[in-house]
């Protein structure tokens, strides 16, 4: 049997388009049940939009790399591997085009620290086993990139 997992959200926006394109509110709230969180997010400040809020290109960057993050951290718990900080600066690149536009390129770049102990070799594969495990990148028309750097800590004395 097949489950299949429910996302909701709820989204509100007040204003009024009546005085033309340039002159209404790109700021709206975004909640997903059951969270008791919610975003005020608006539109690319190239679109009218508030530069202090969020917007749905960084949203979609930052689940993204979320997604990879938590994938990674599975993984890594299931090999036994001992991470103990990761840190991910992430890109996404939509040129301006006439007609339909689209997020074009993501790029990941996780510092990822762990206790000493695996080889690289091993963590660049579970960065990998990560990546075709995220189902957010899954849902993707394009192919993110996942660029991890890797550090090791010594393990703490006992």
């Amino acid at each position: 049997m097949i489950v299949t997992h429910r996302y909701h959200s709820t989204l509100r926006w007040e204003g009024s388009t009546g005085a033309g394109y340039d002159h209404y509110s790109r700021a709206h709230r975004v909640s997903c049940q059951p969270a008791d969180a919610s975003l005020l997010v608006s539109a690319d400040p190239s679109y009218g939009g508030d530069a202090n809020l969020l917007d749905p290109e960084q949203l979609l960057l930052a689940a993204v790399a979320s997604c990879q993050l938590l994938s990674f951290l599975a993984v890594a718990a299931r090999a036994r591997v001992d991470v103990v900080a990761y840190e991910d600066h992430g890109e996404a690149e939509m040129p301006d085009r006439t007609g339909s536009m689209s997020v074009e390129r993501i790029v990941l770049r996780p510092a990822i620290t762990l206790v000493e102990g695996p080889s690289i070799e091993k963590i660049e594969r579970l960065v990998q086993v990560a990546h075709r495990e995220c189902f957010i990148a899954n849902t993707l028309r394009i192919e993110p990139e996942v660029i991890p750097s890797i550090t090791f800590a010594r393990a703490a004395a006992t």
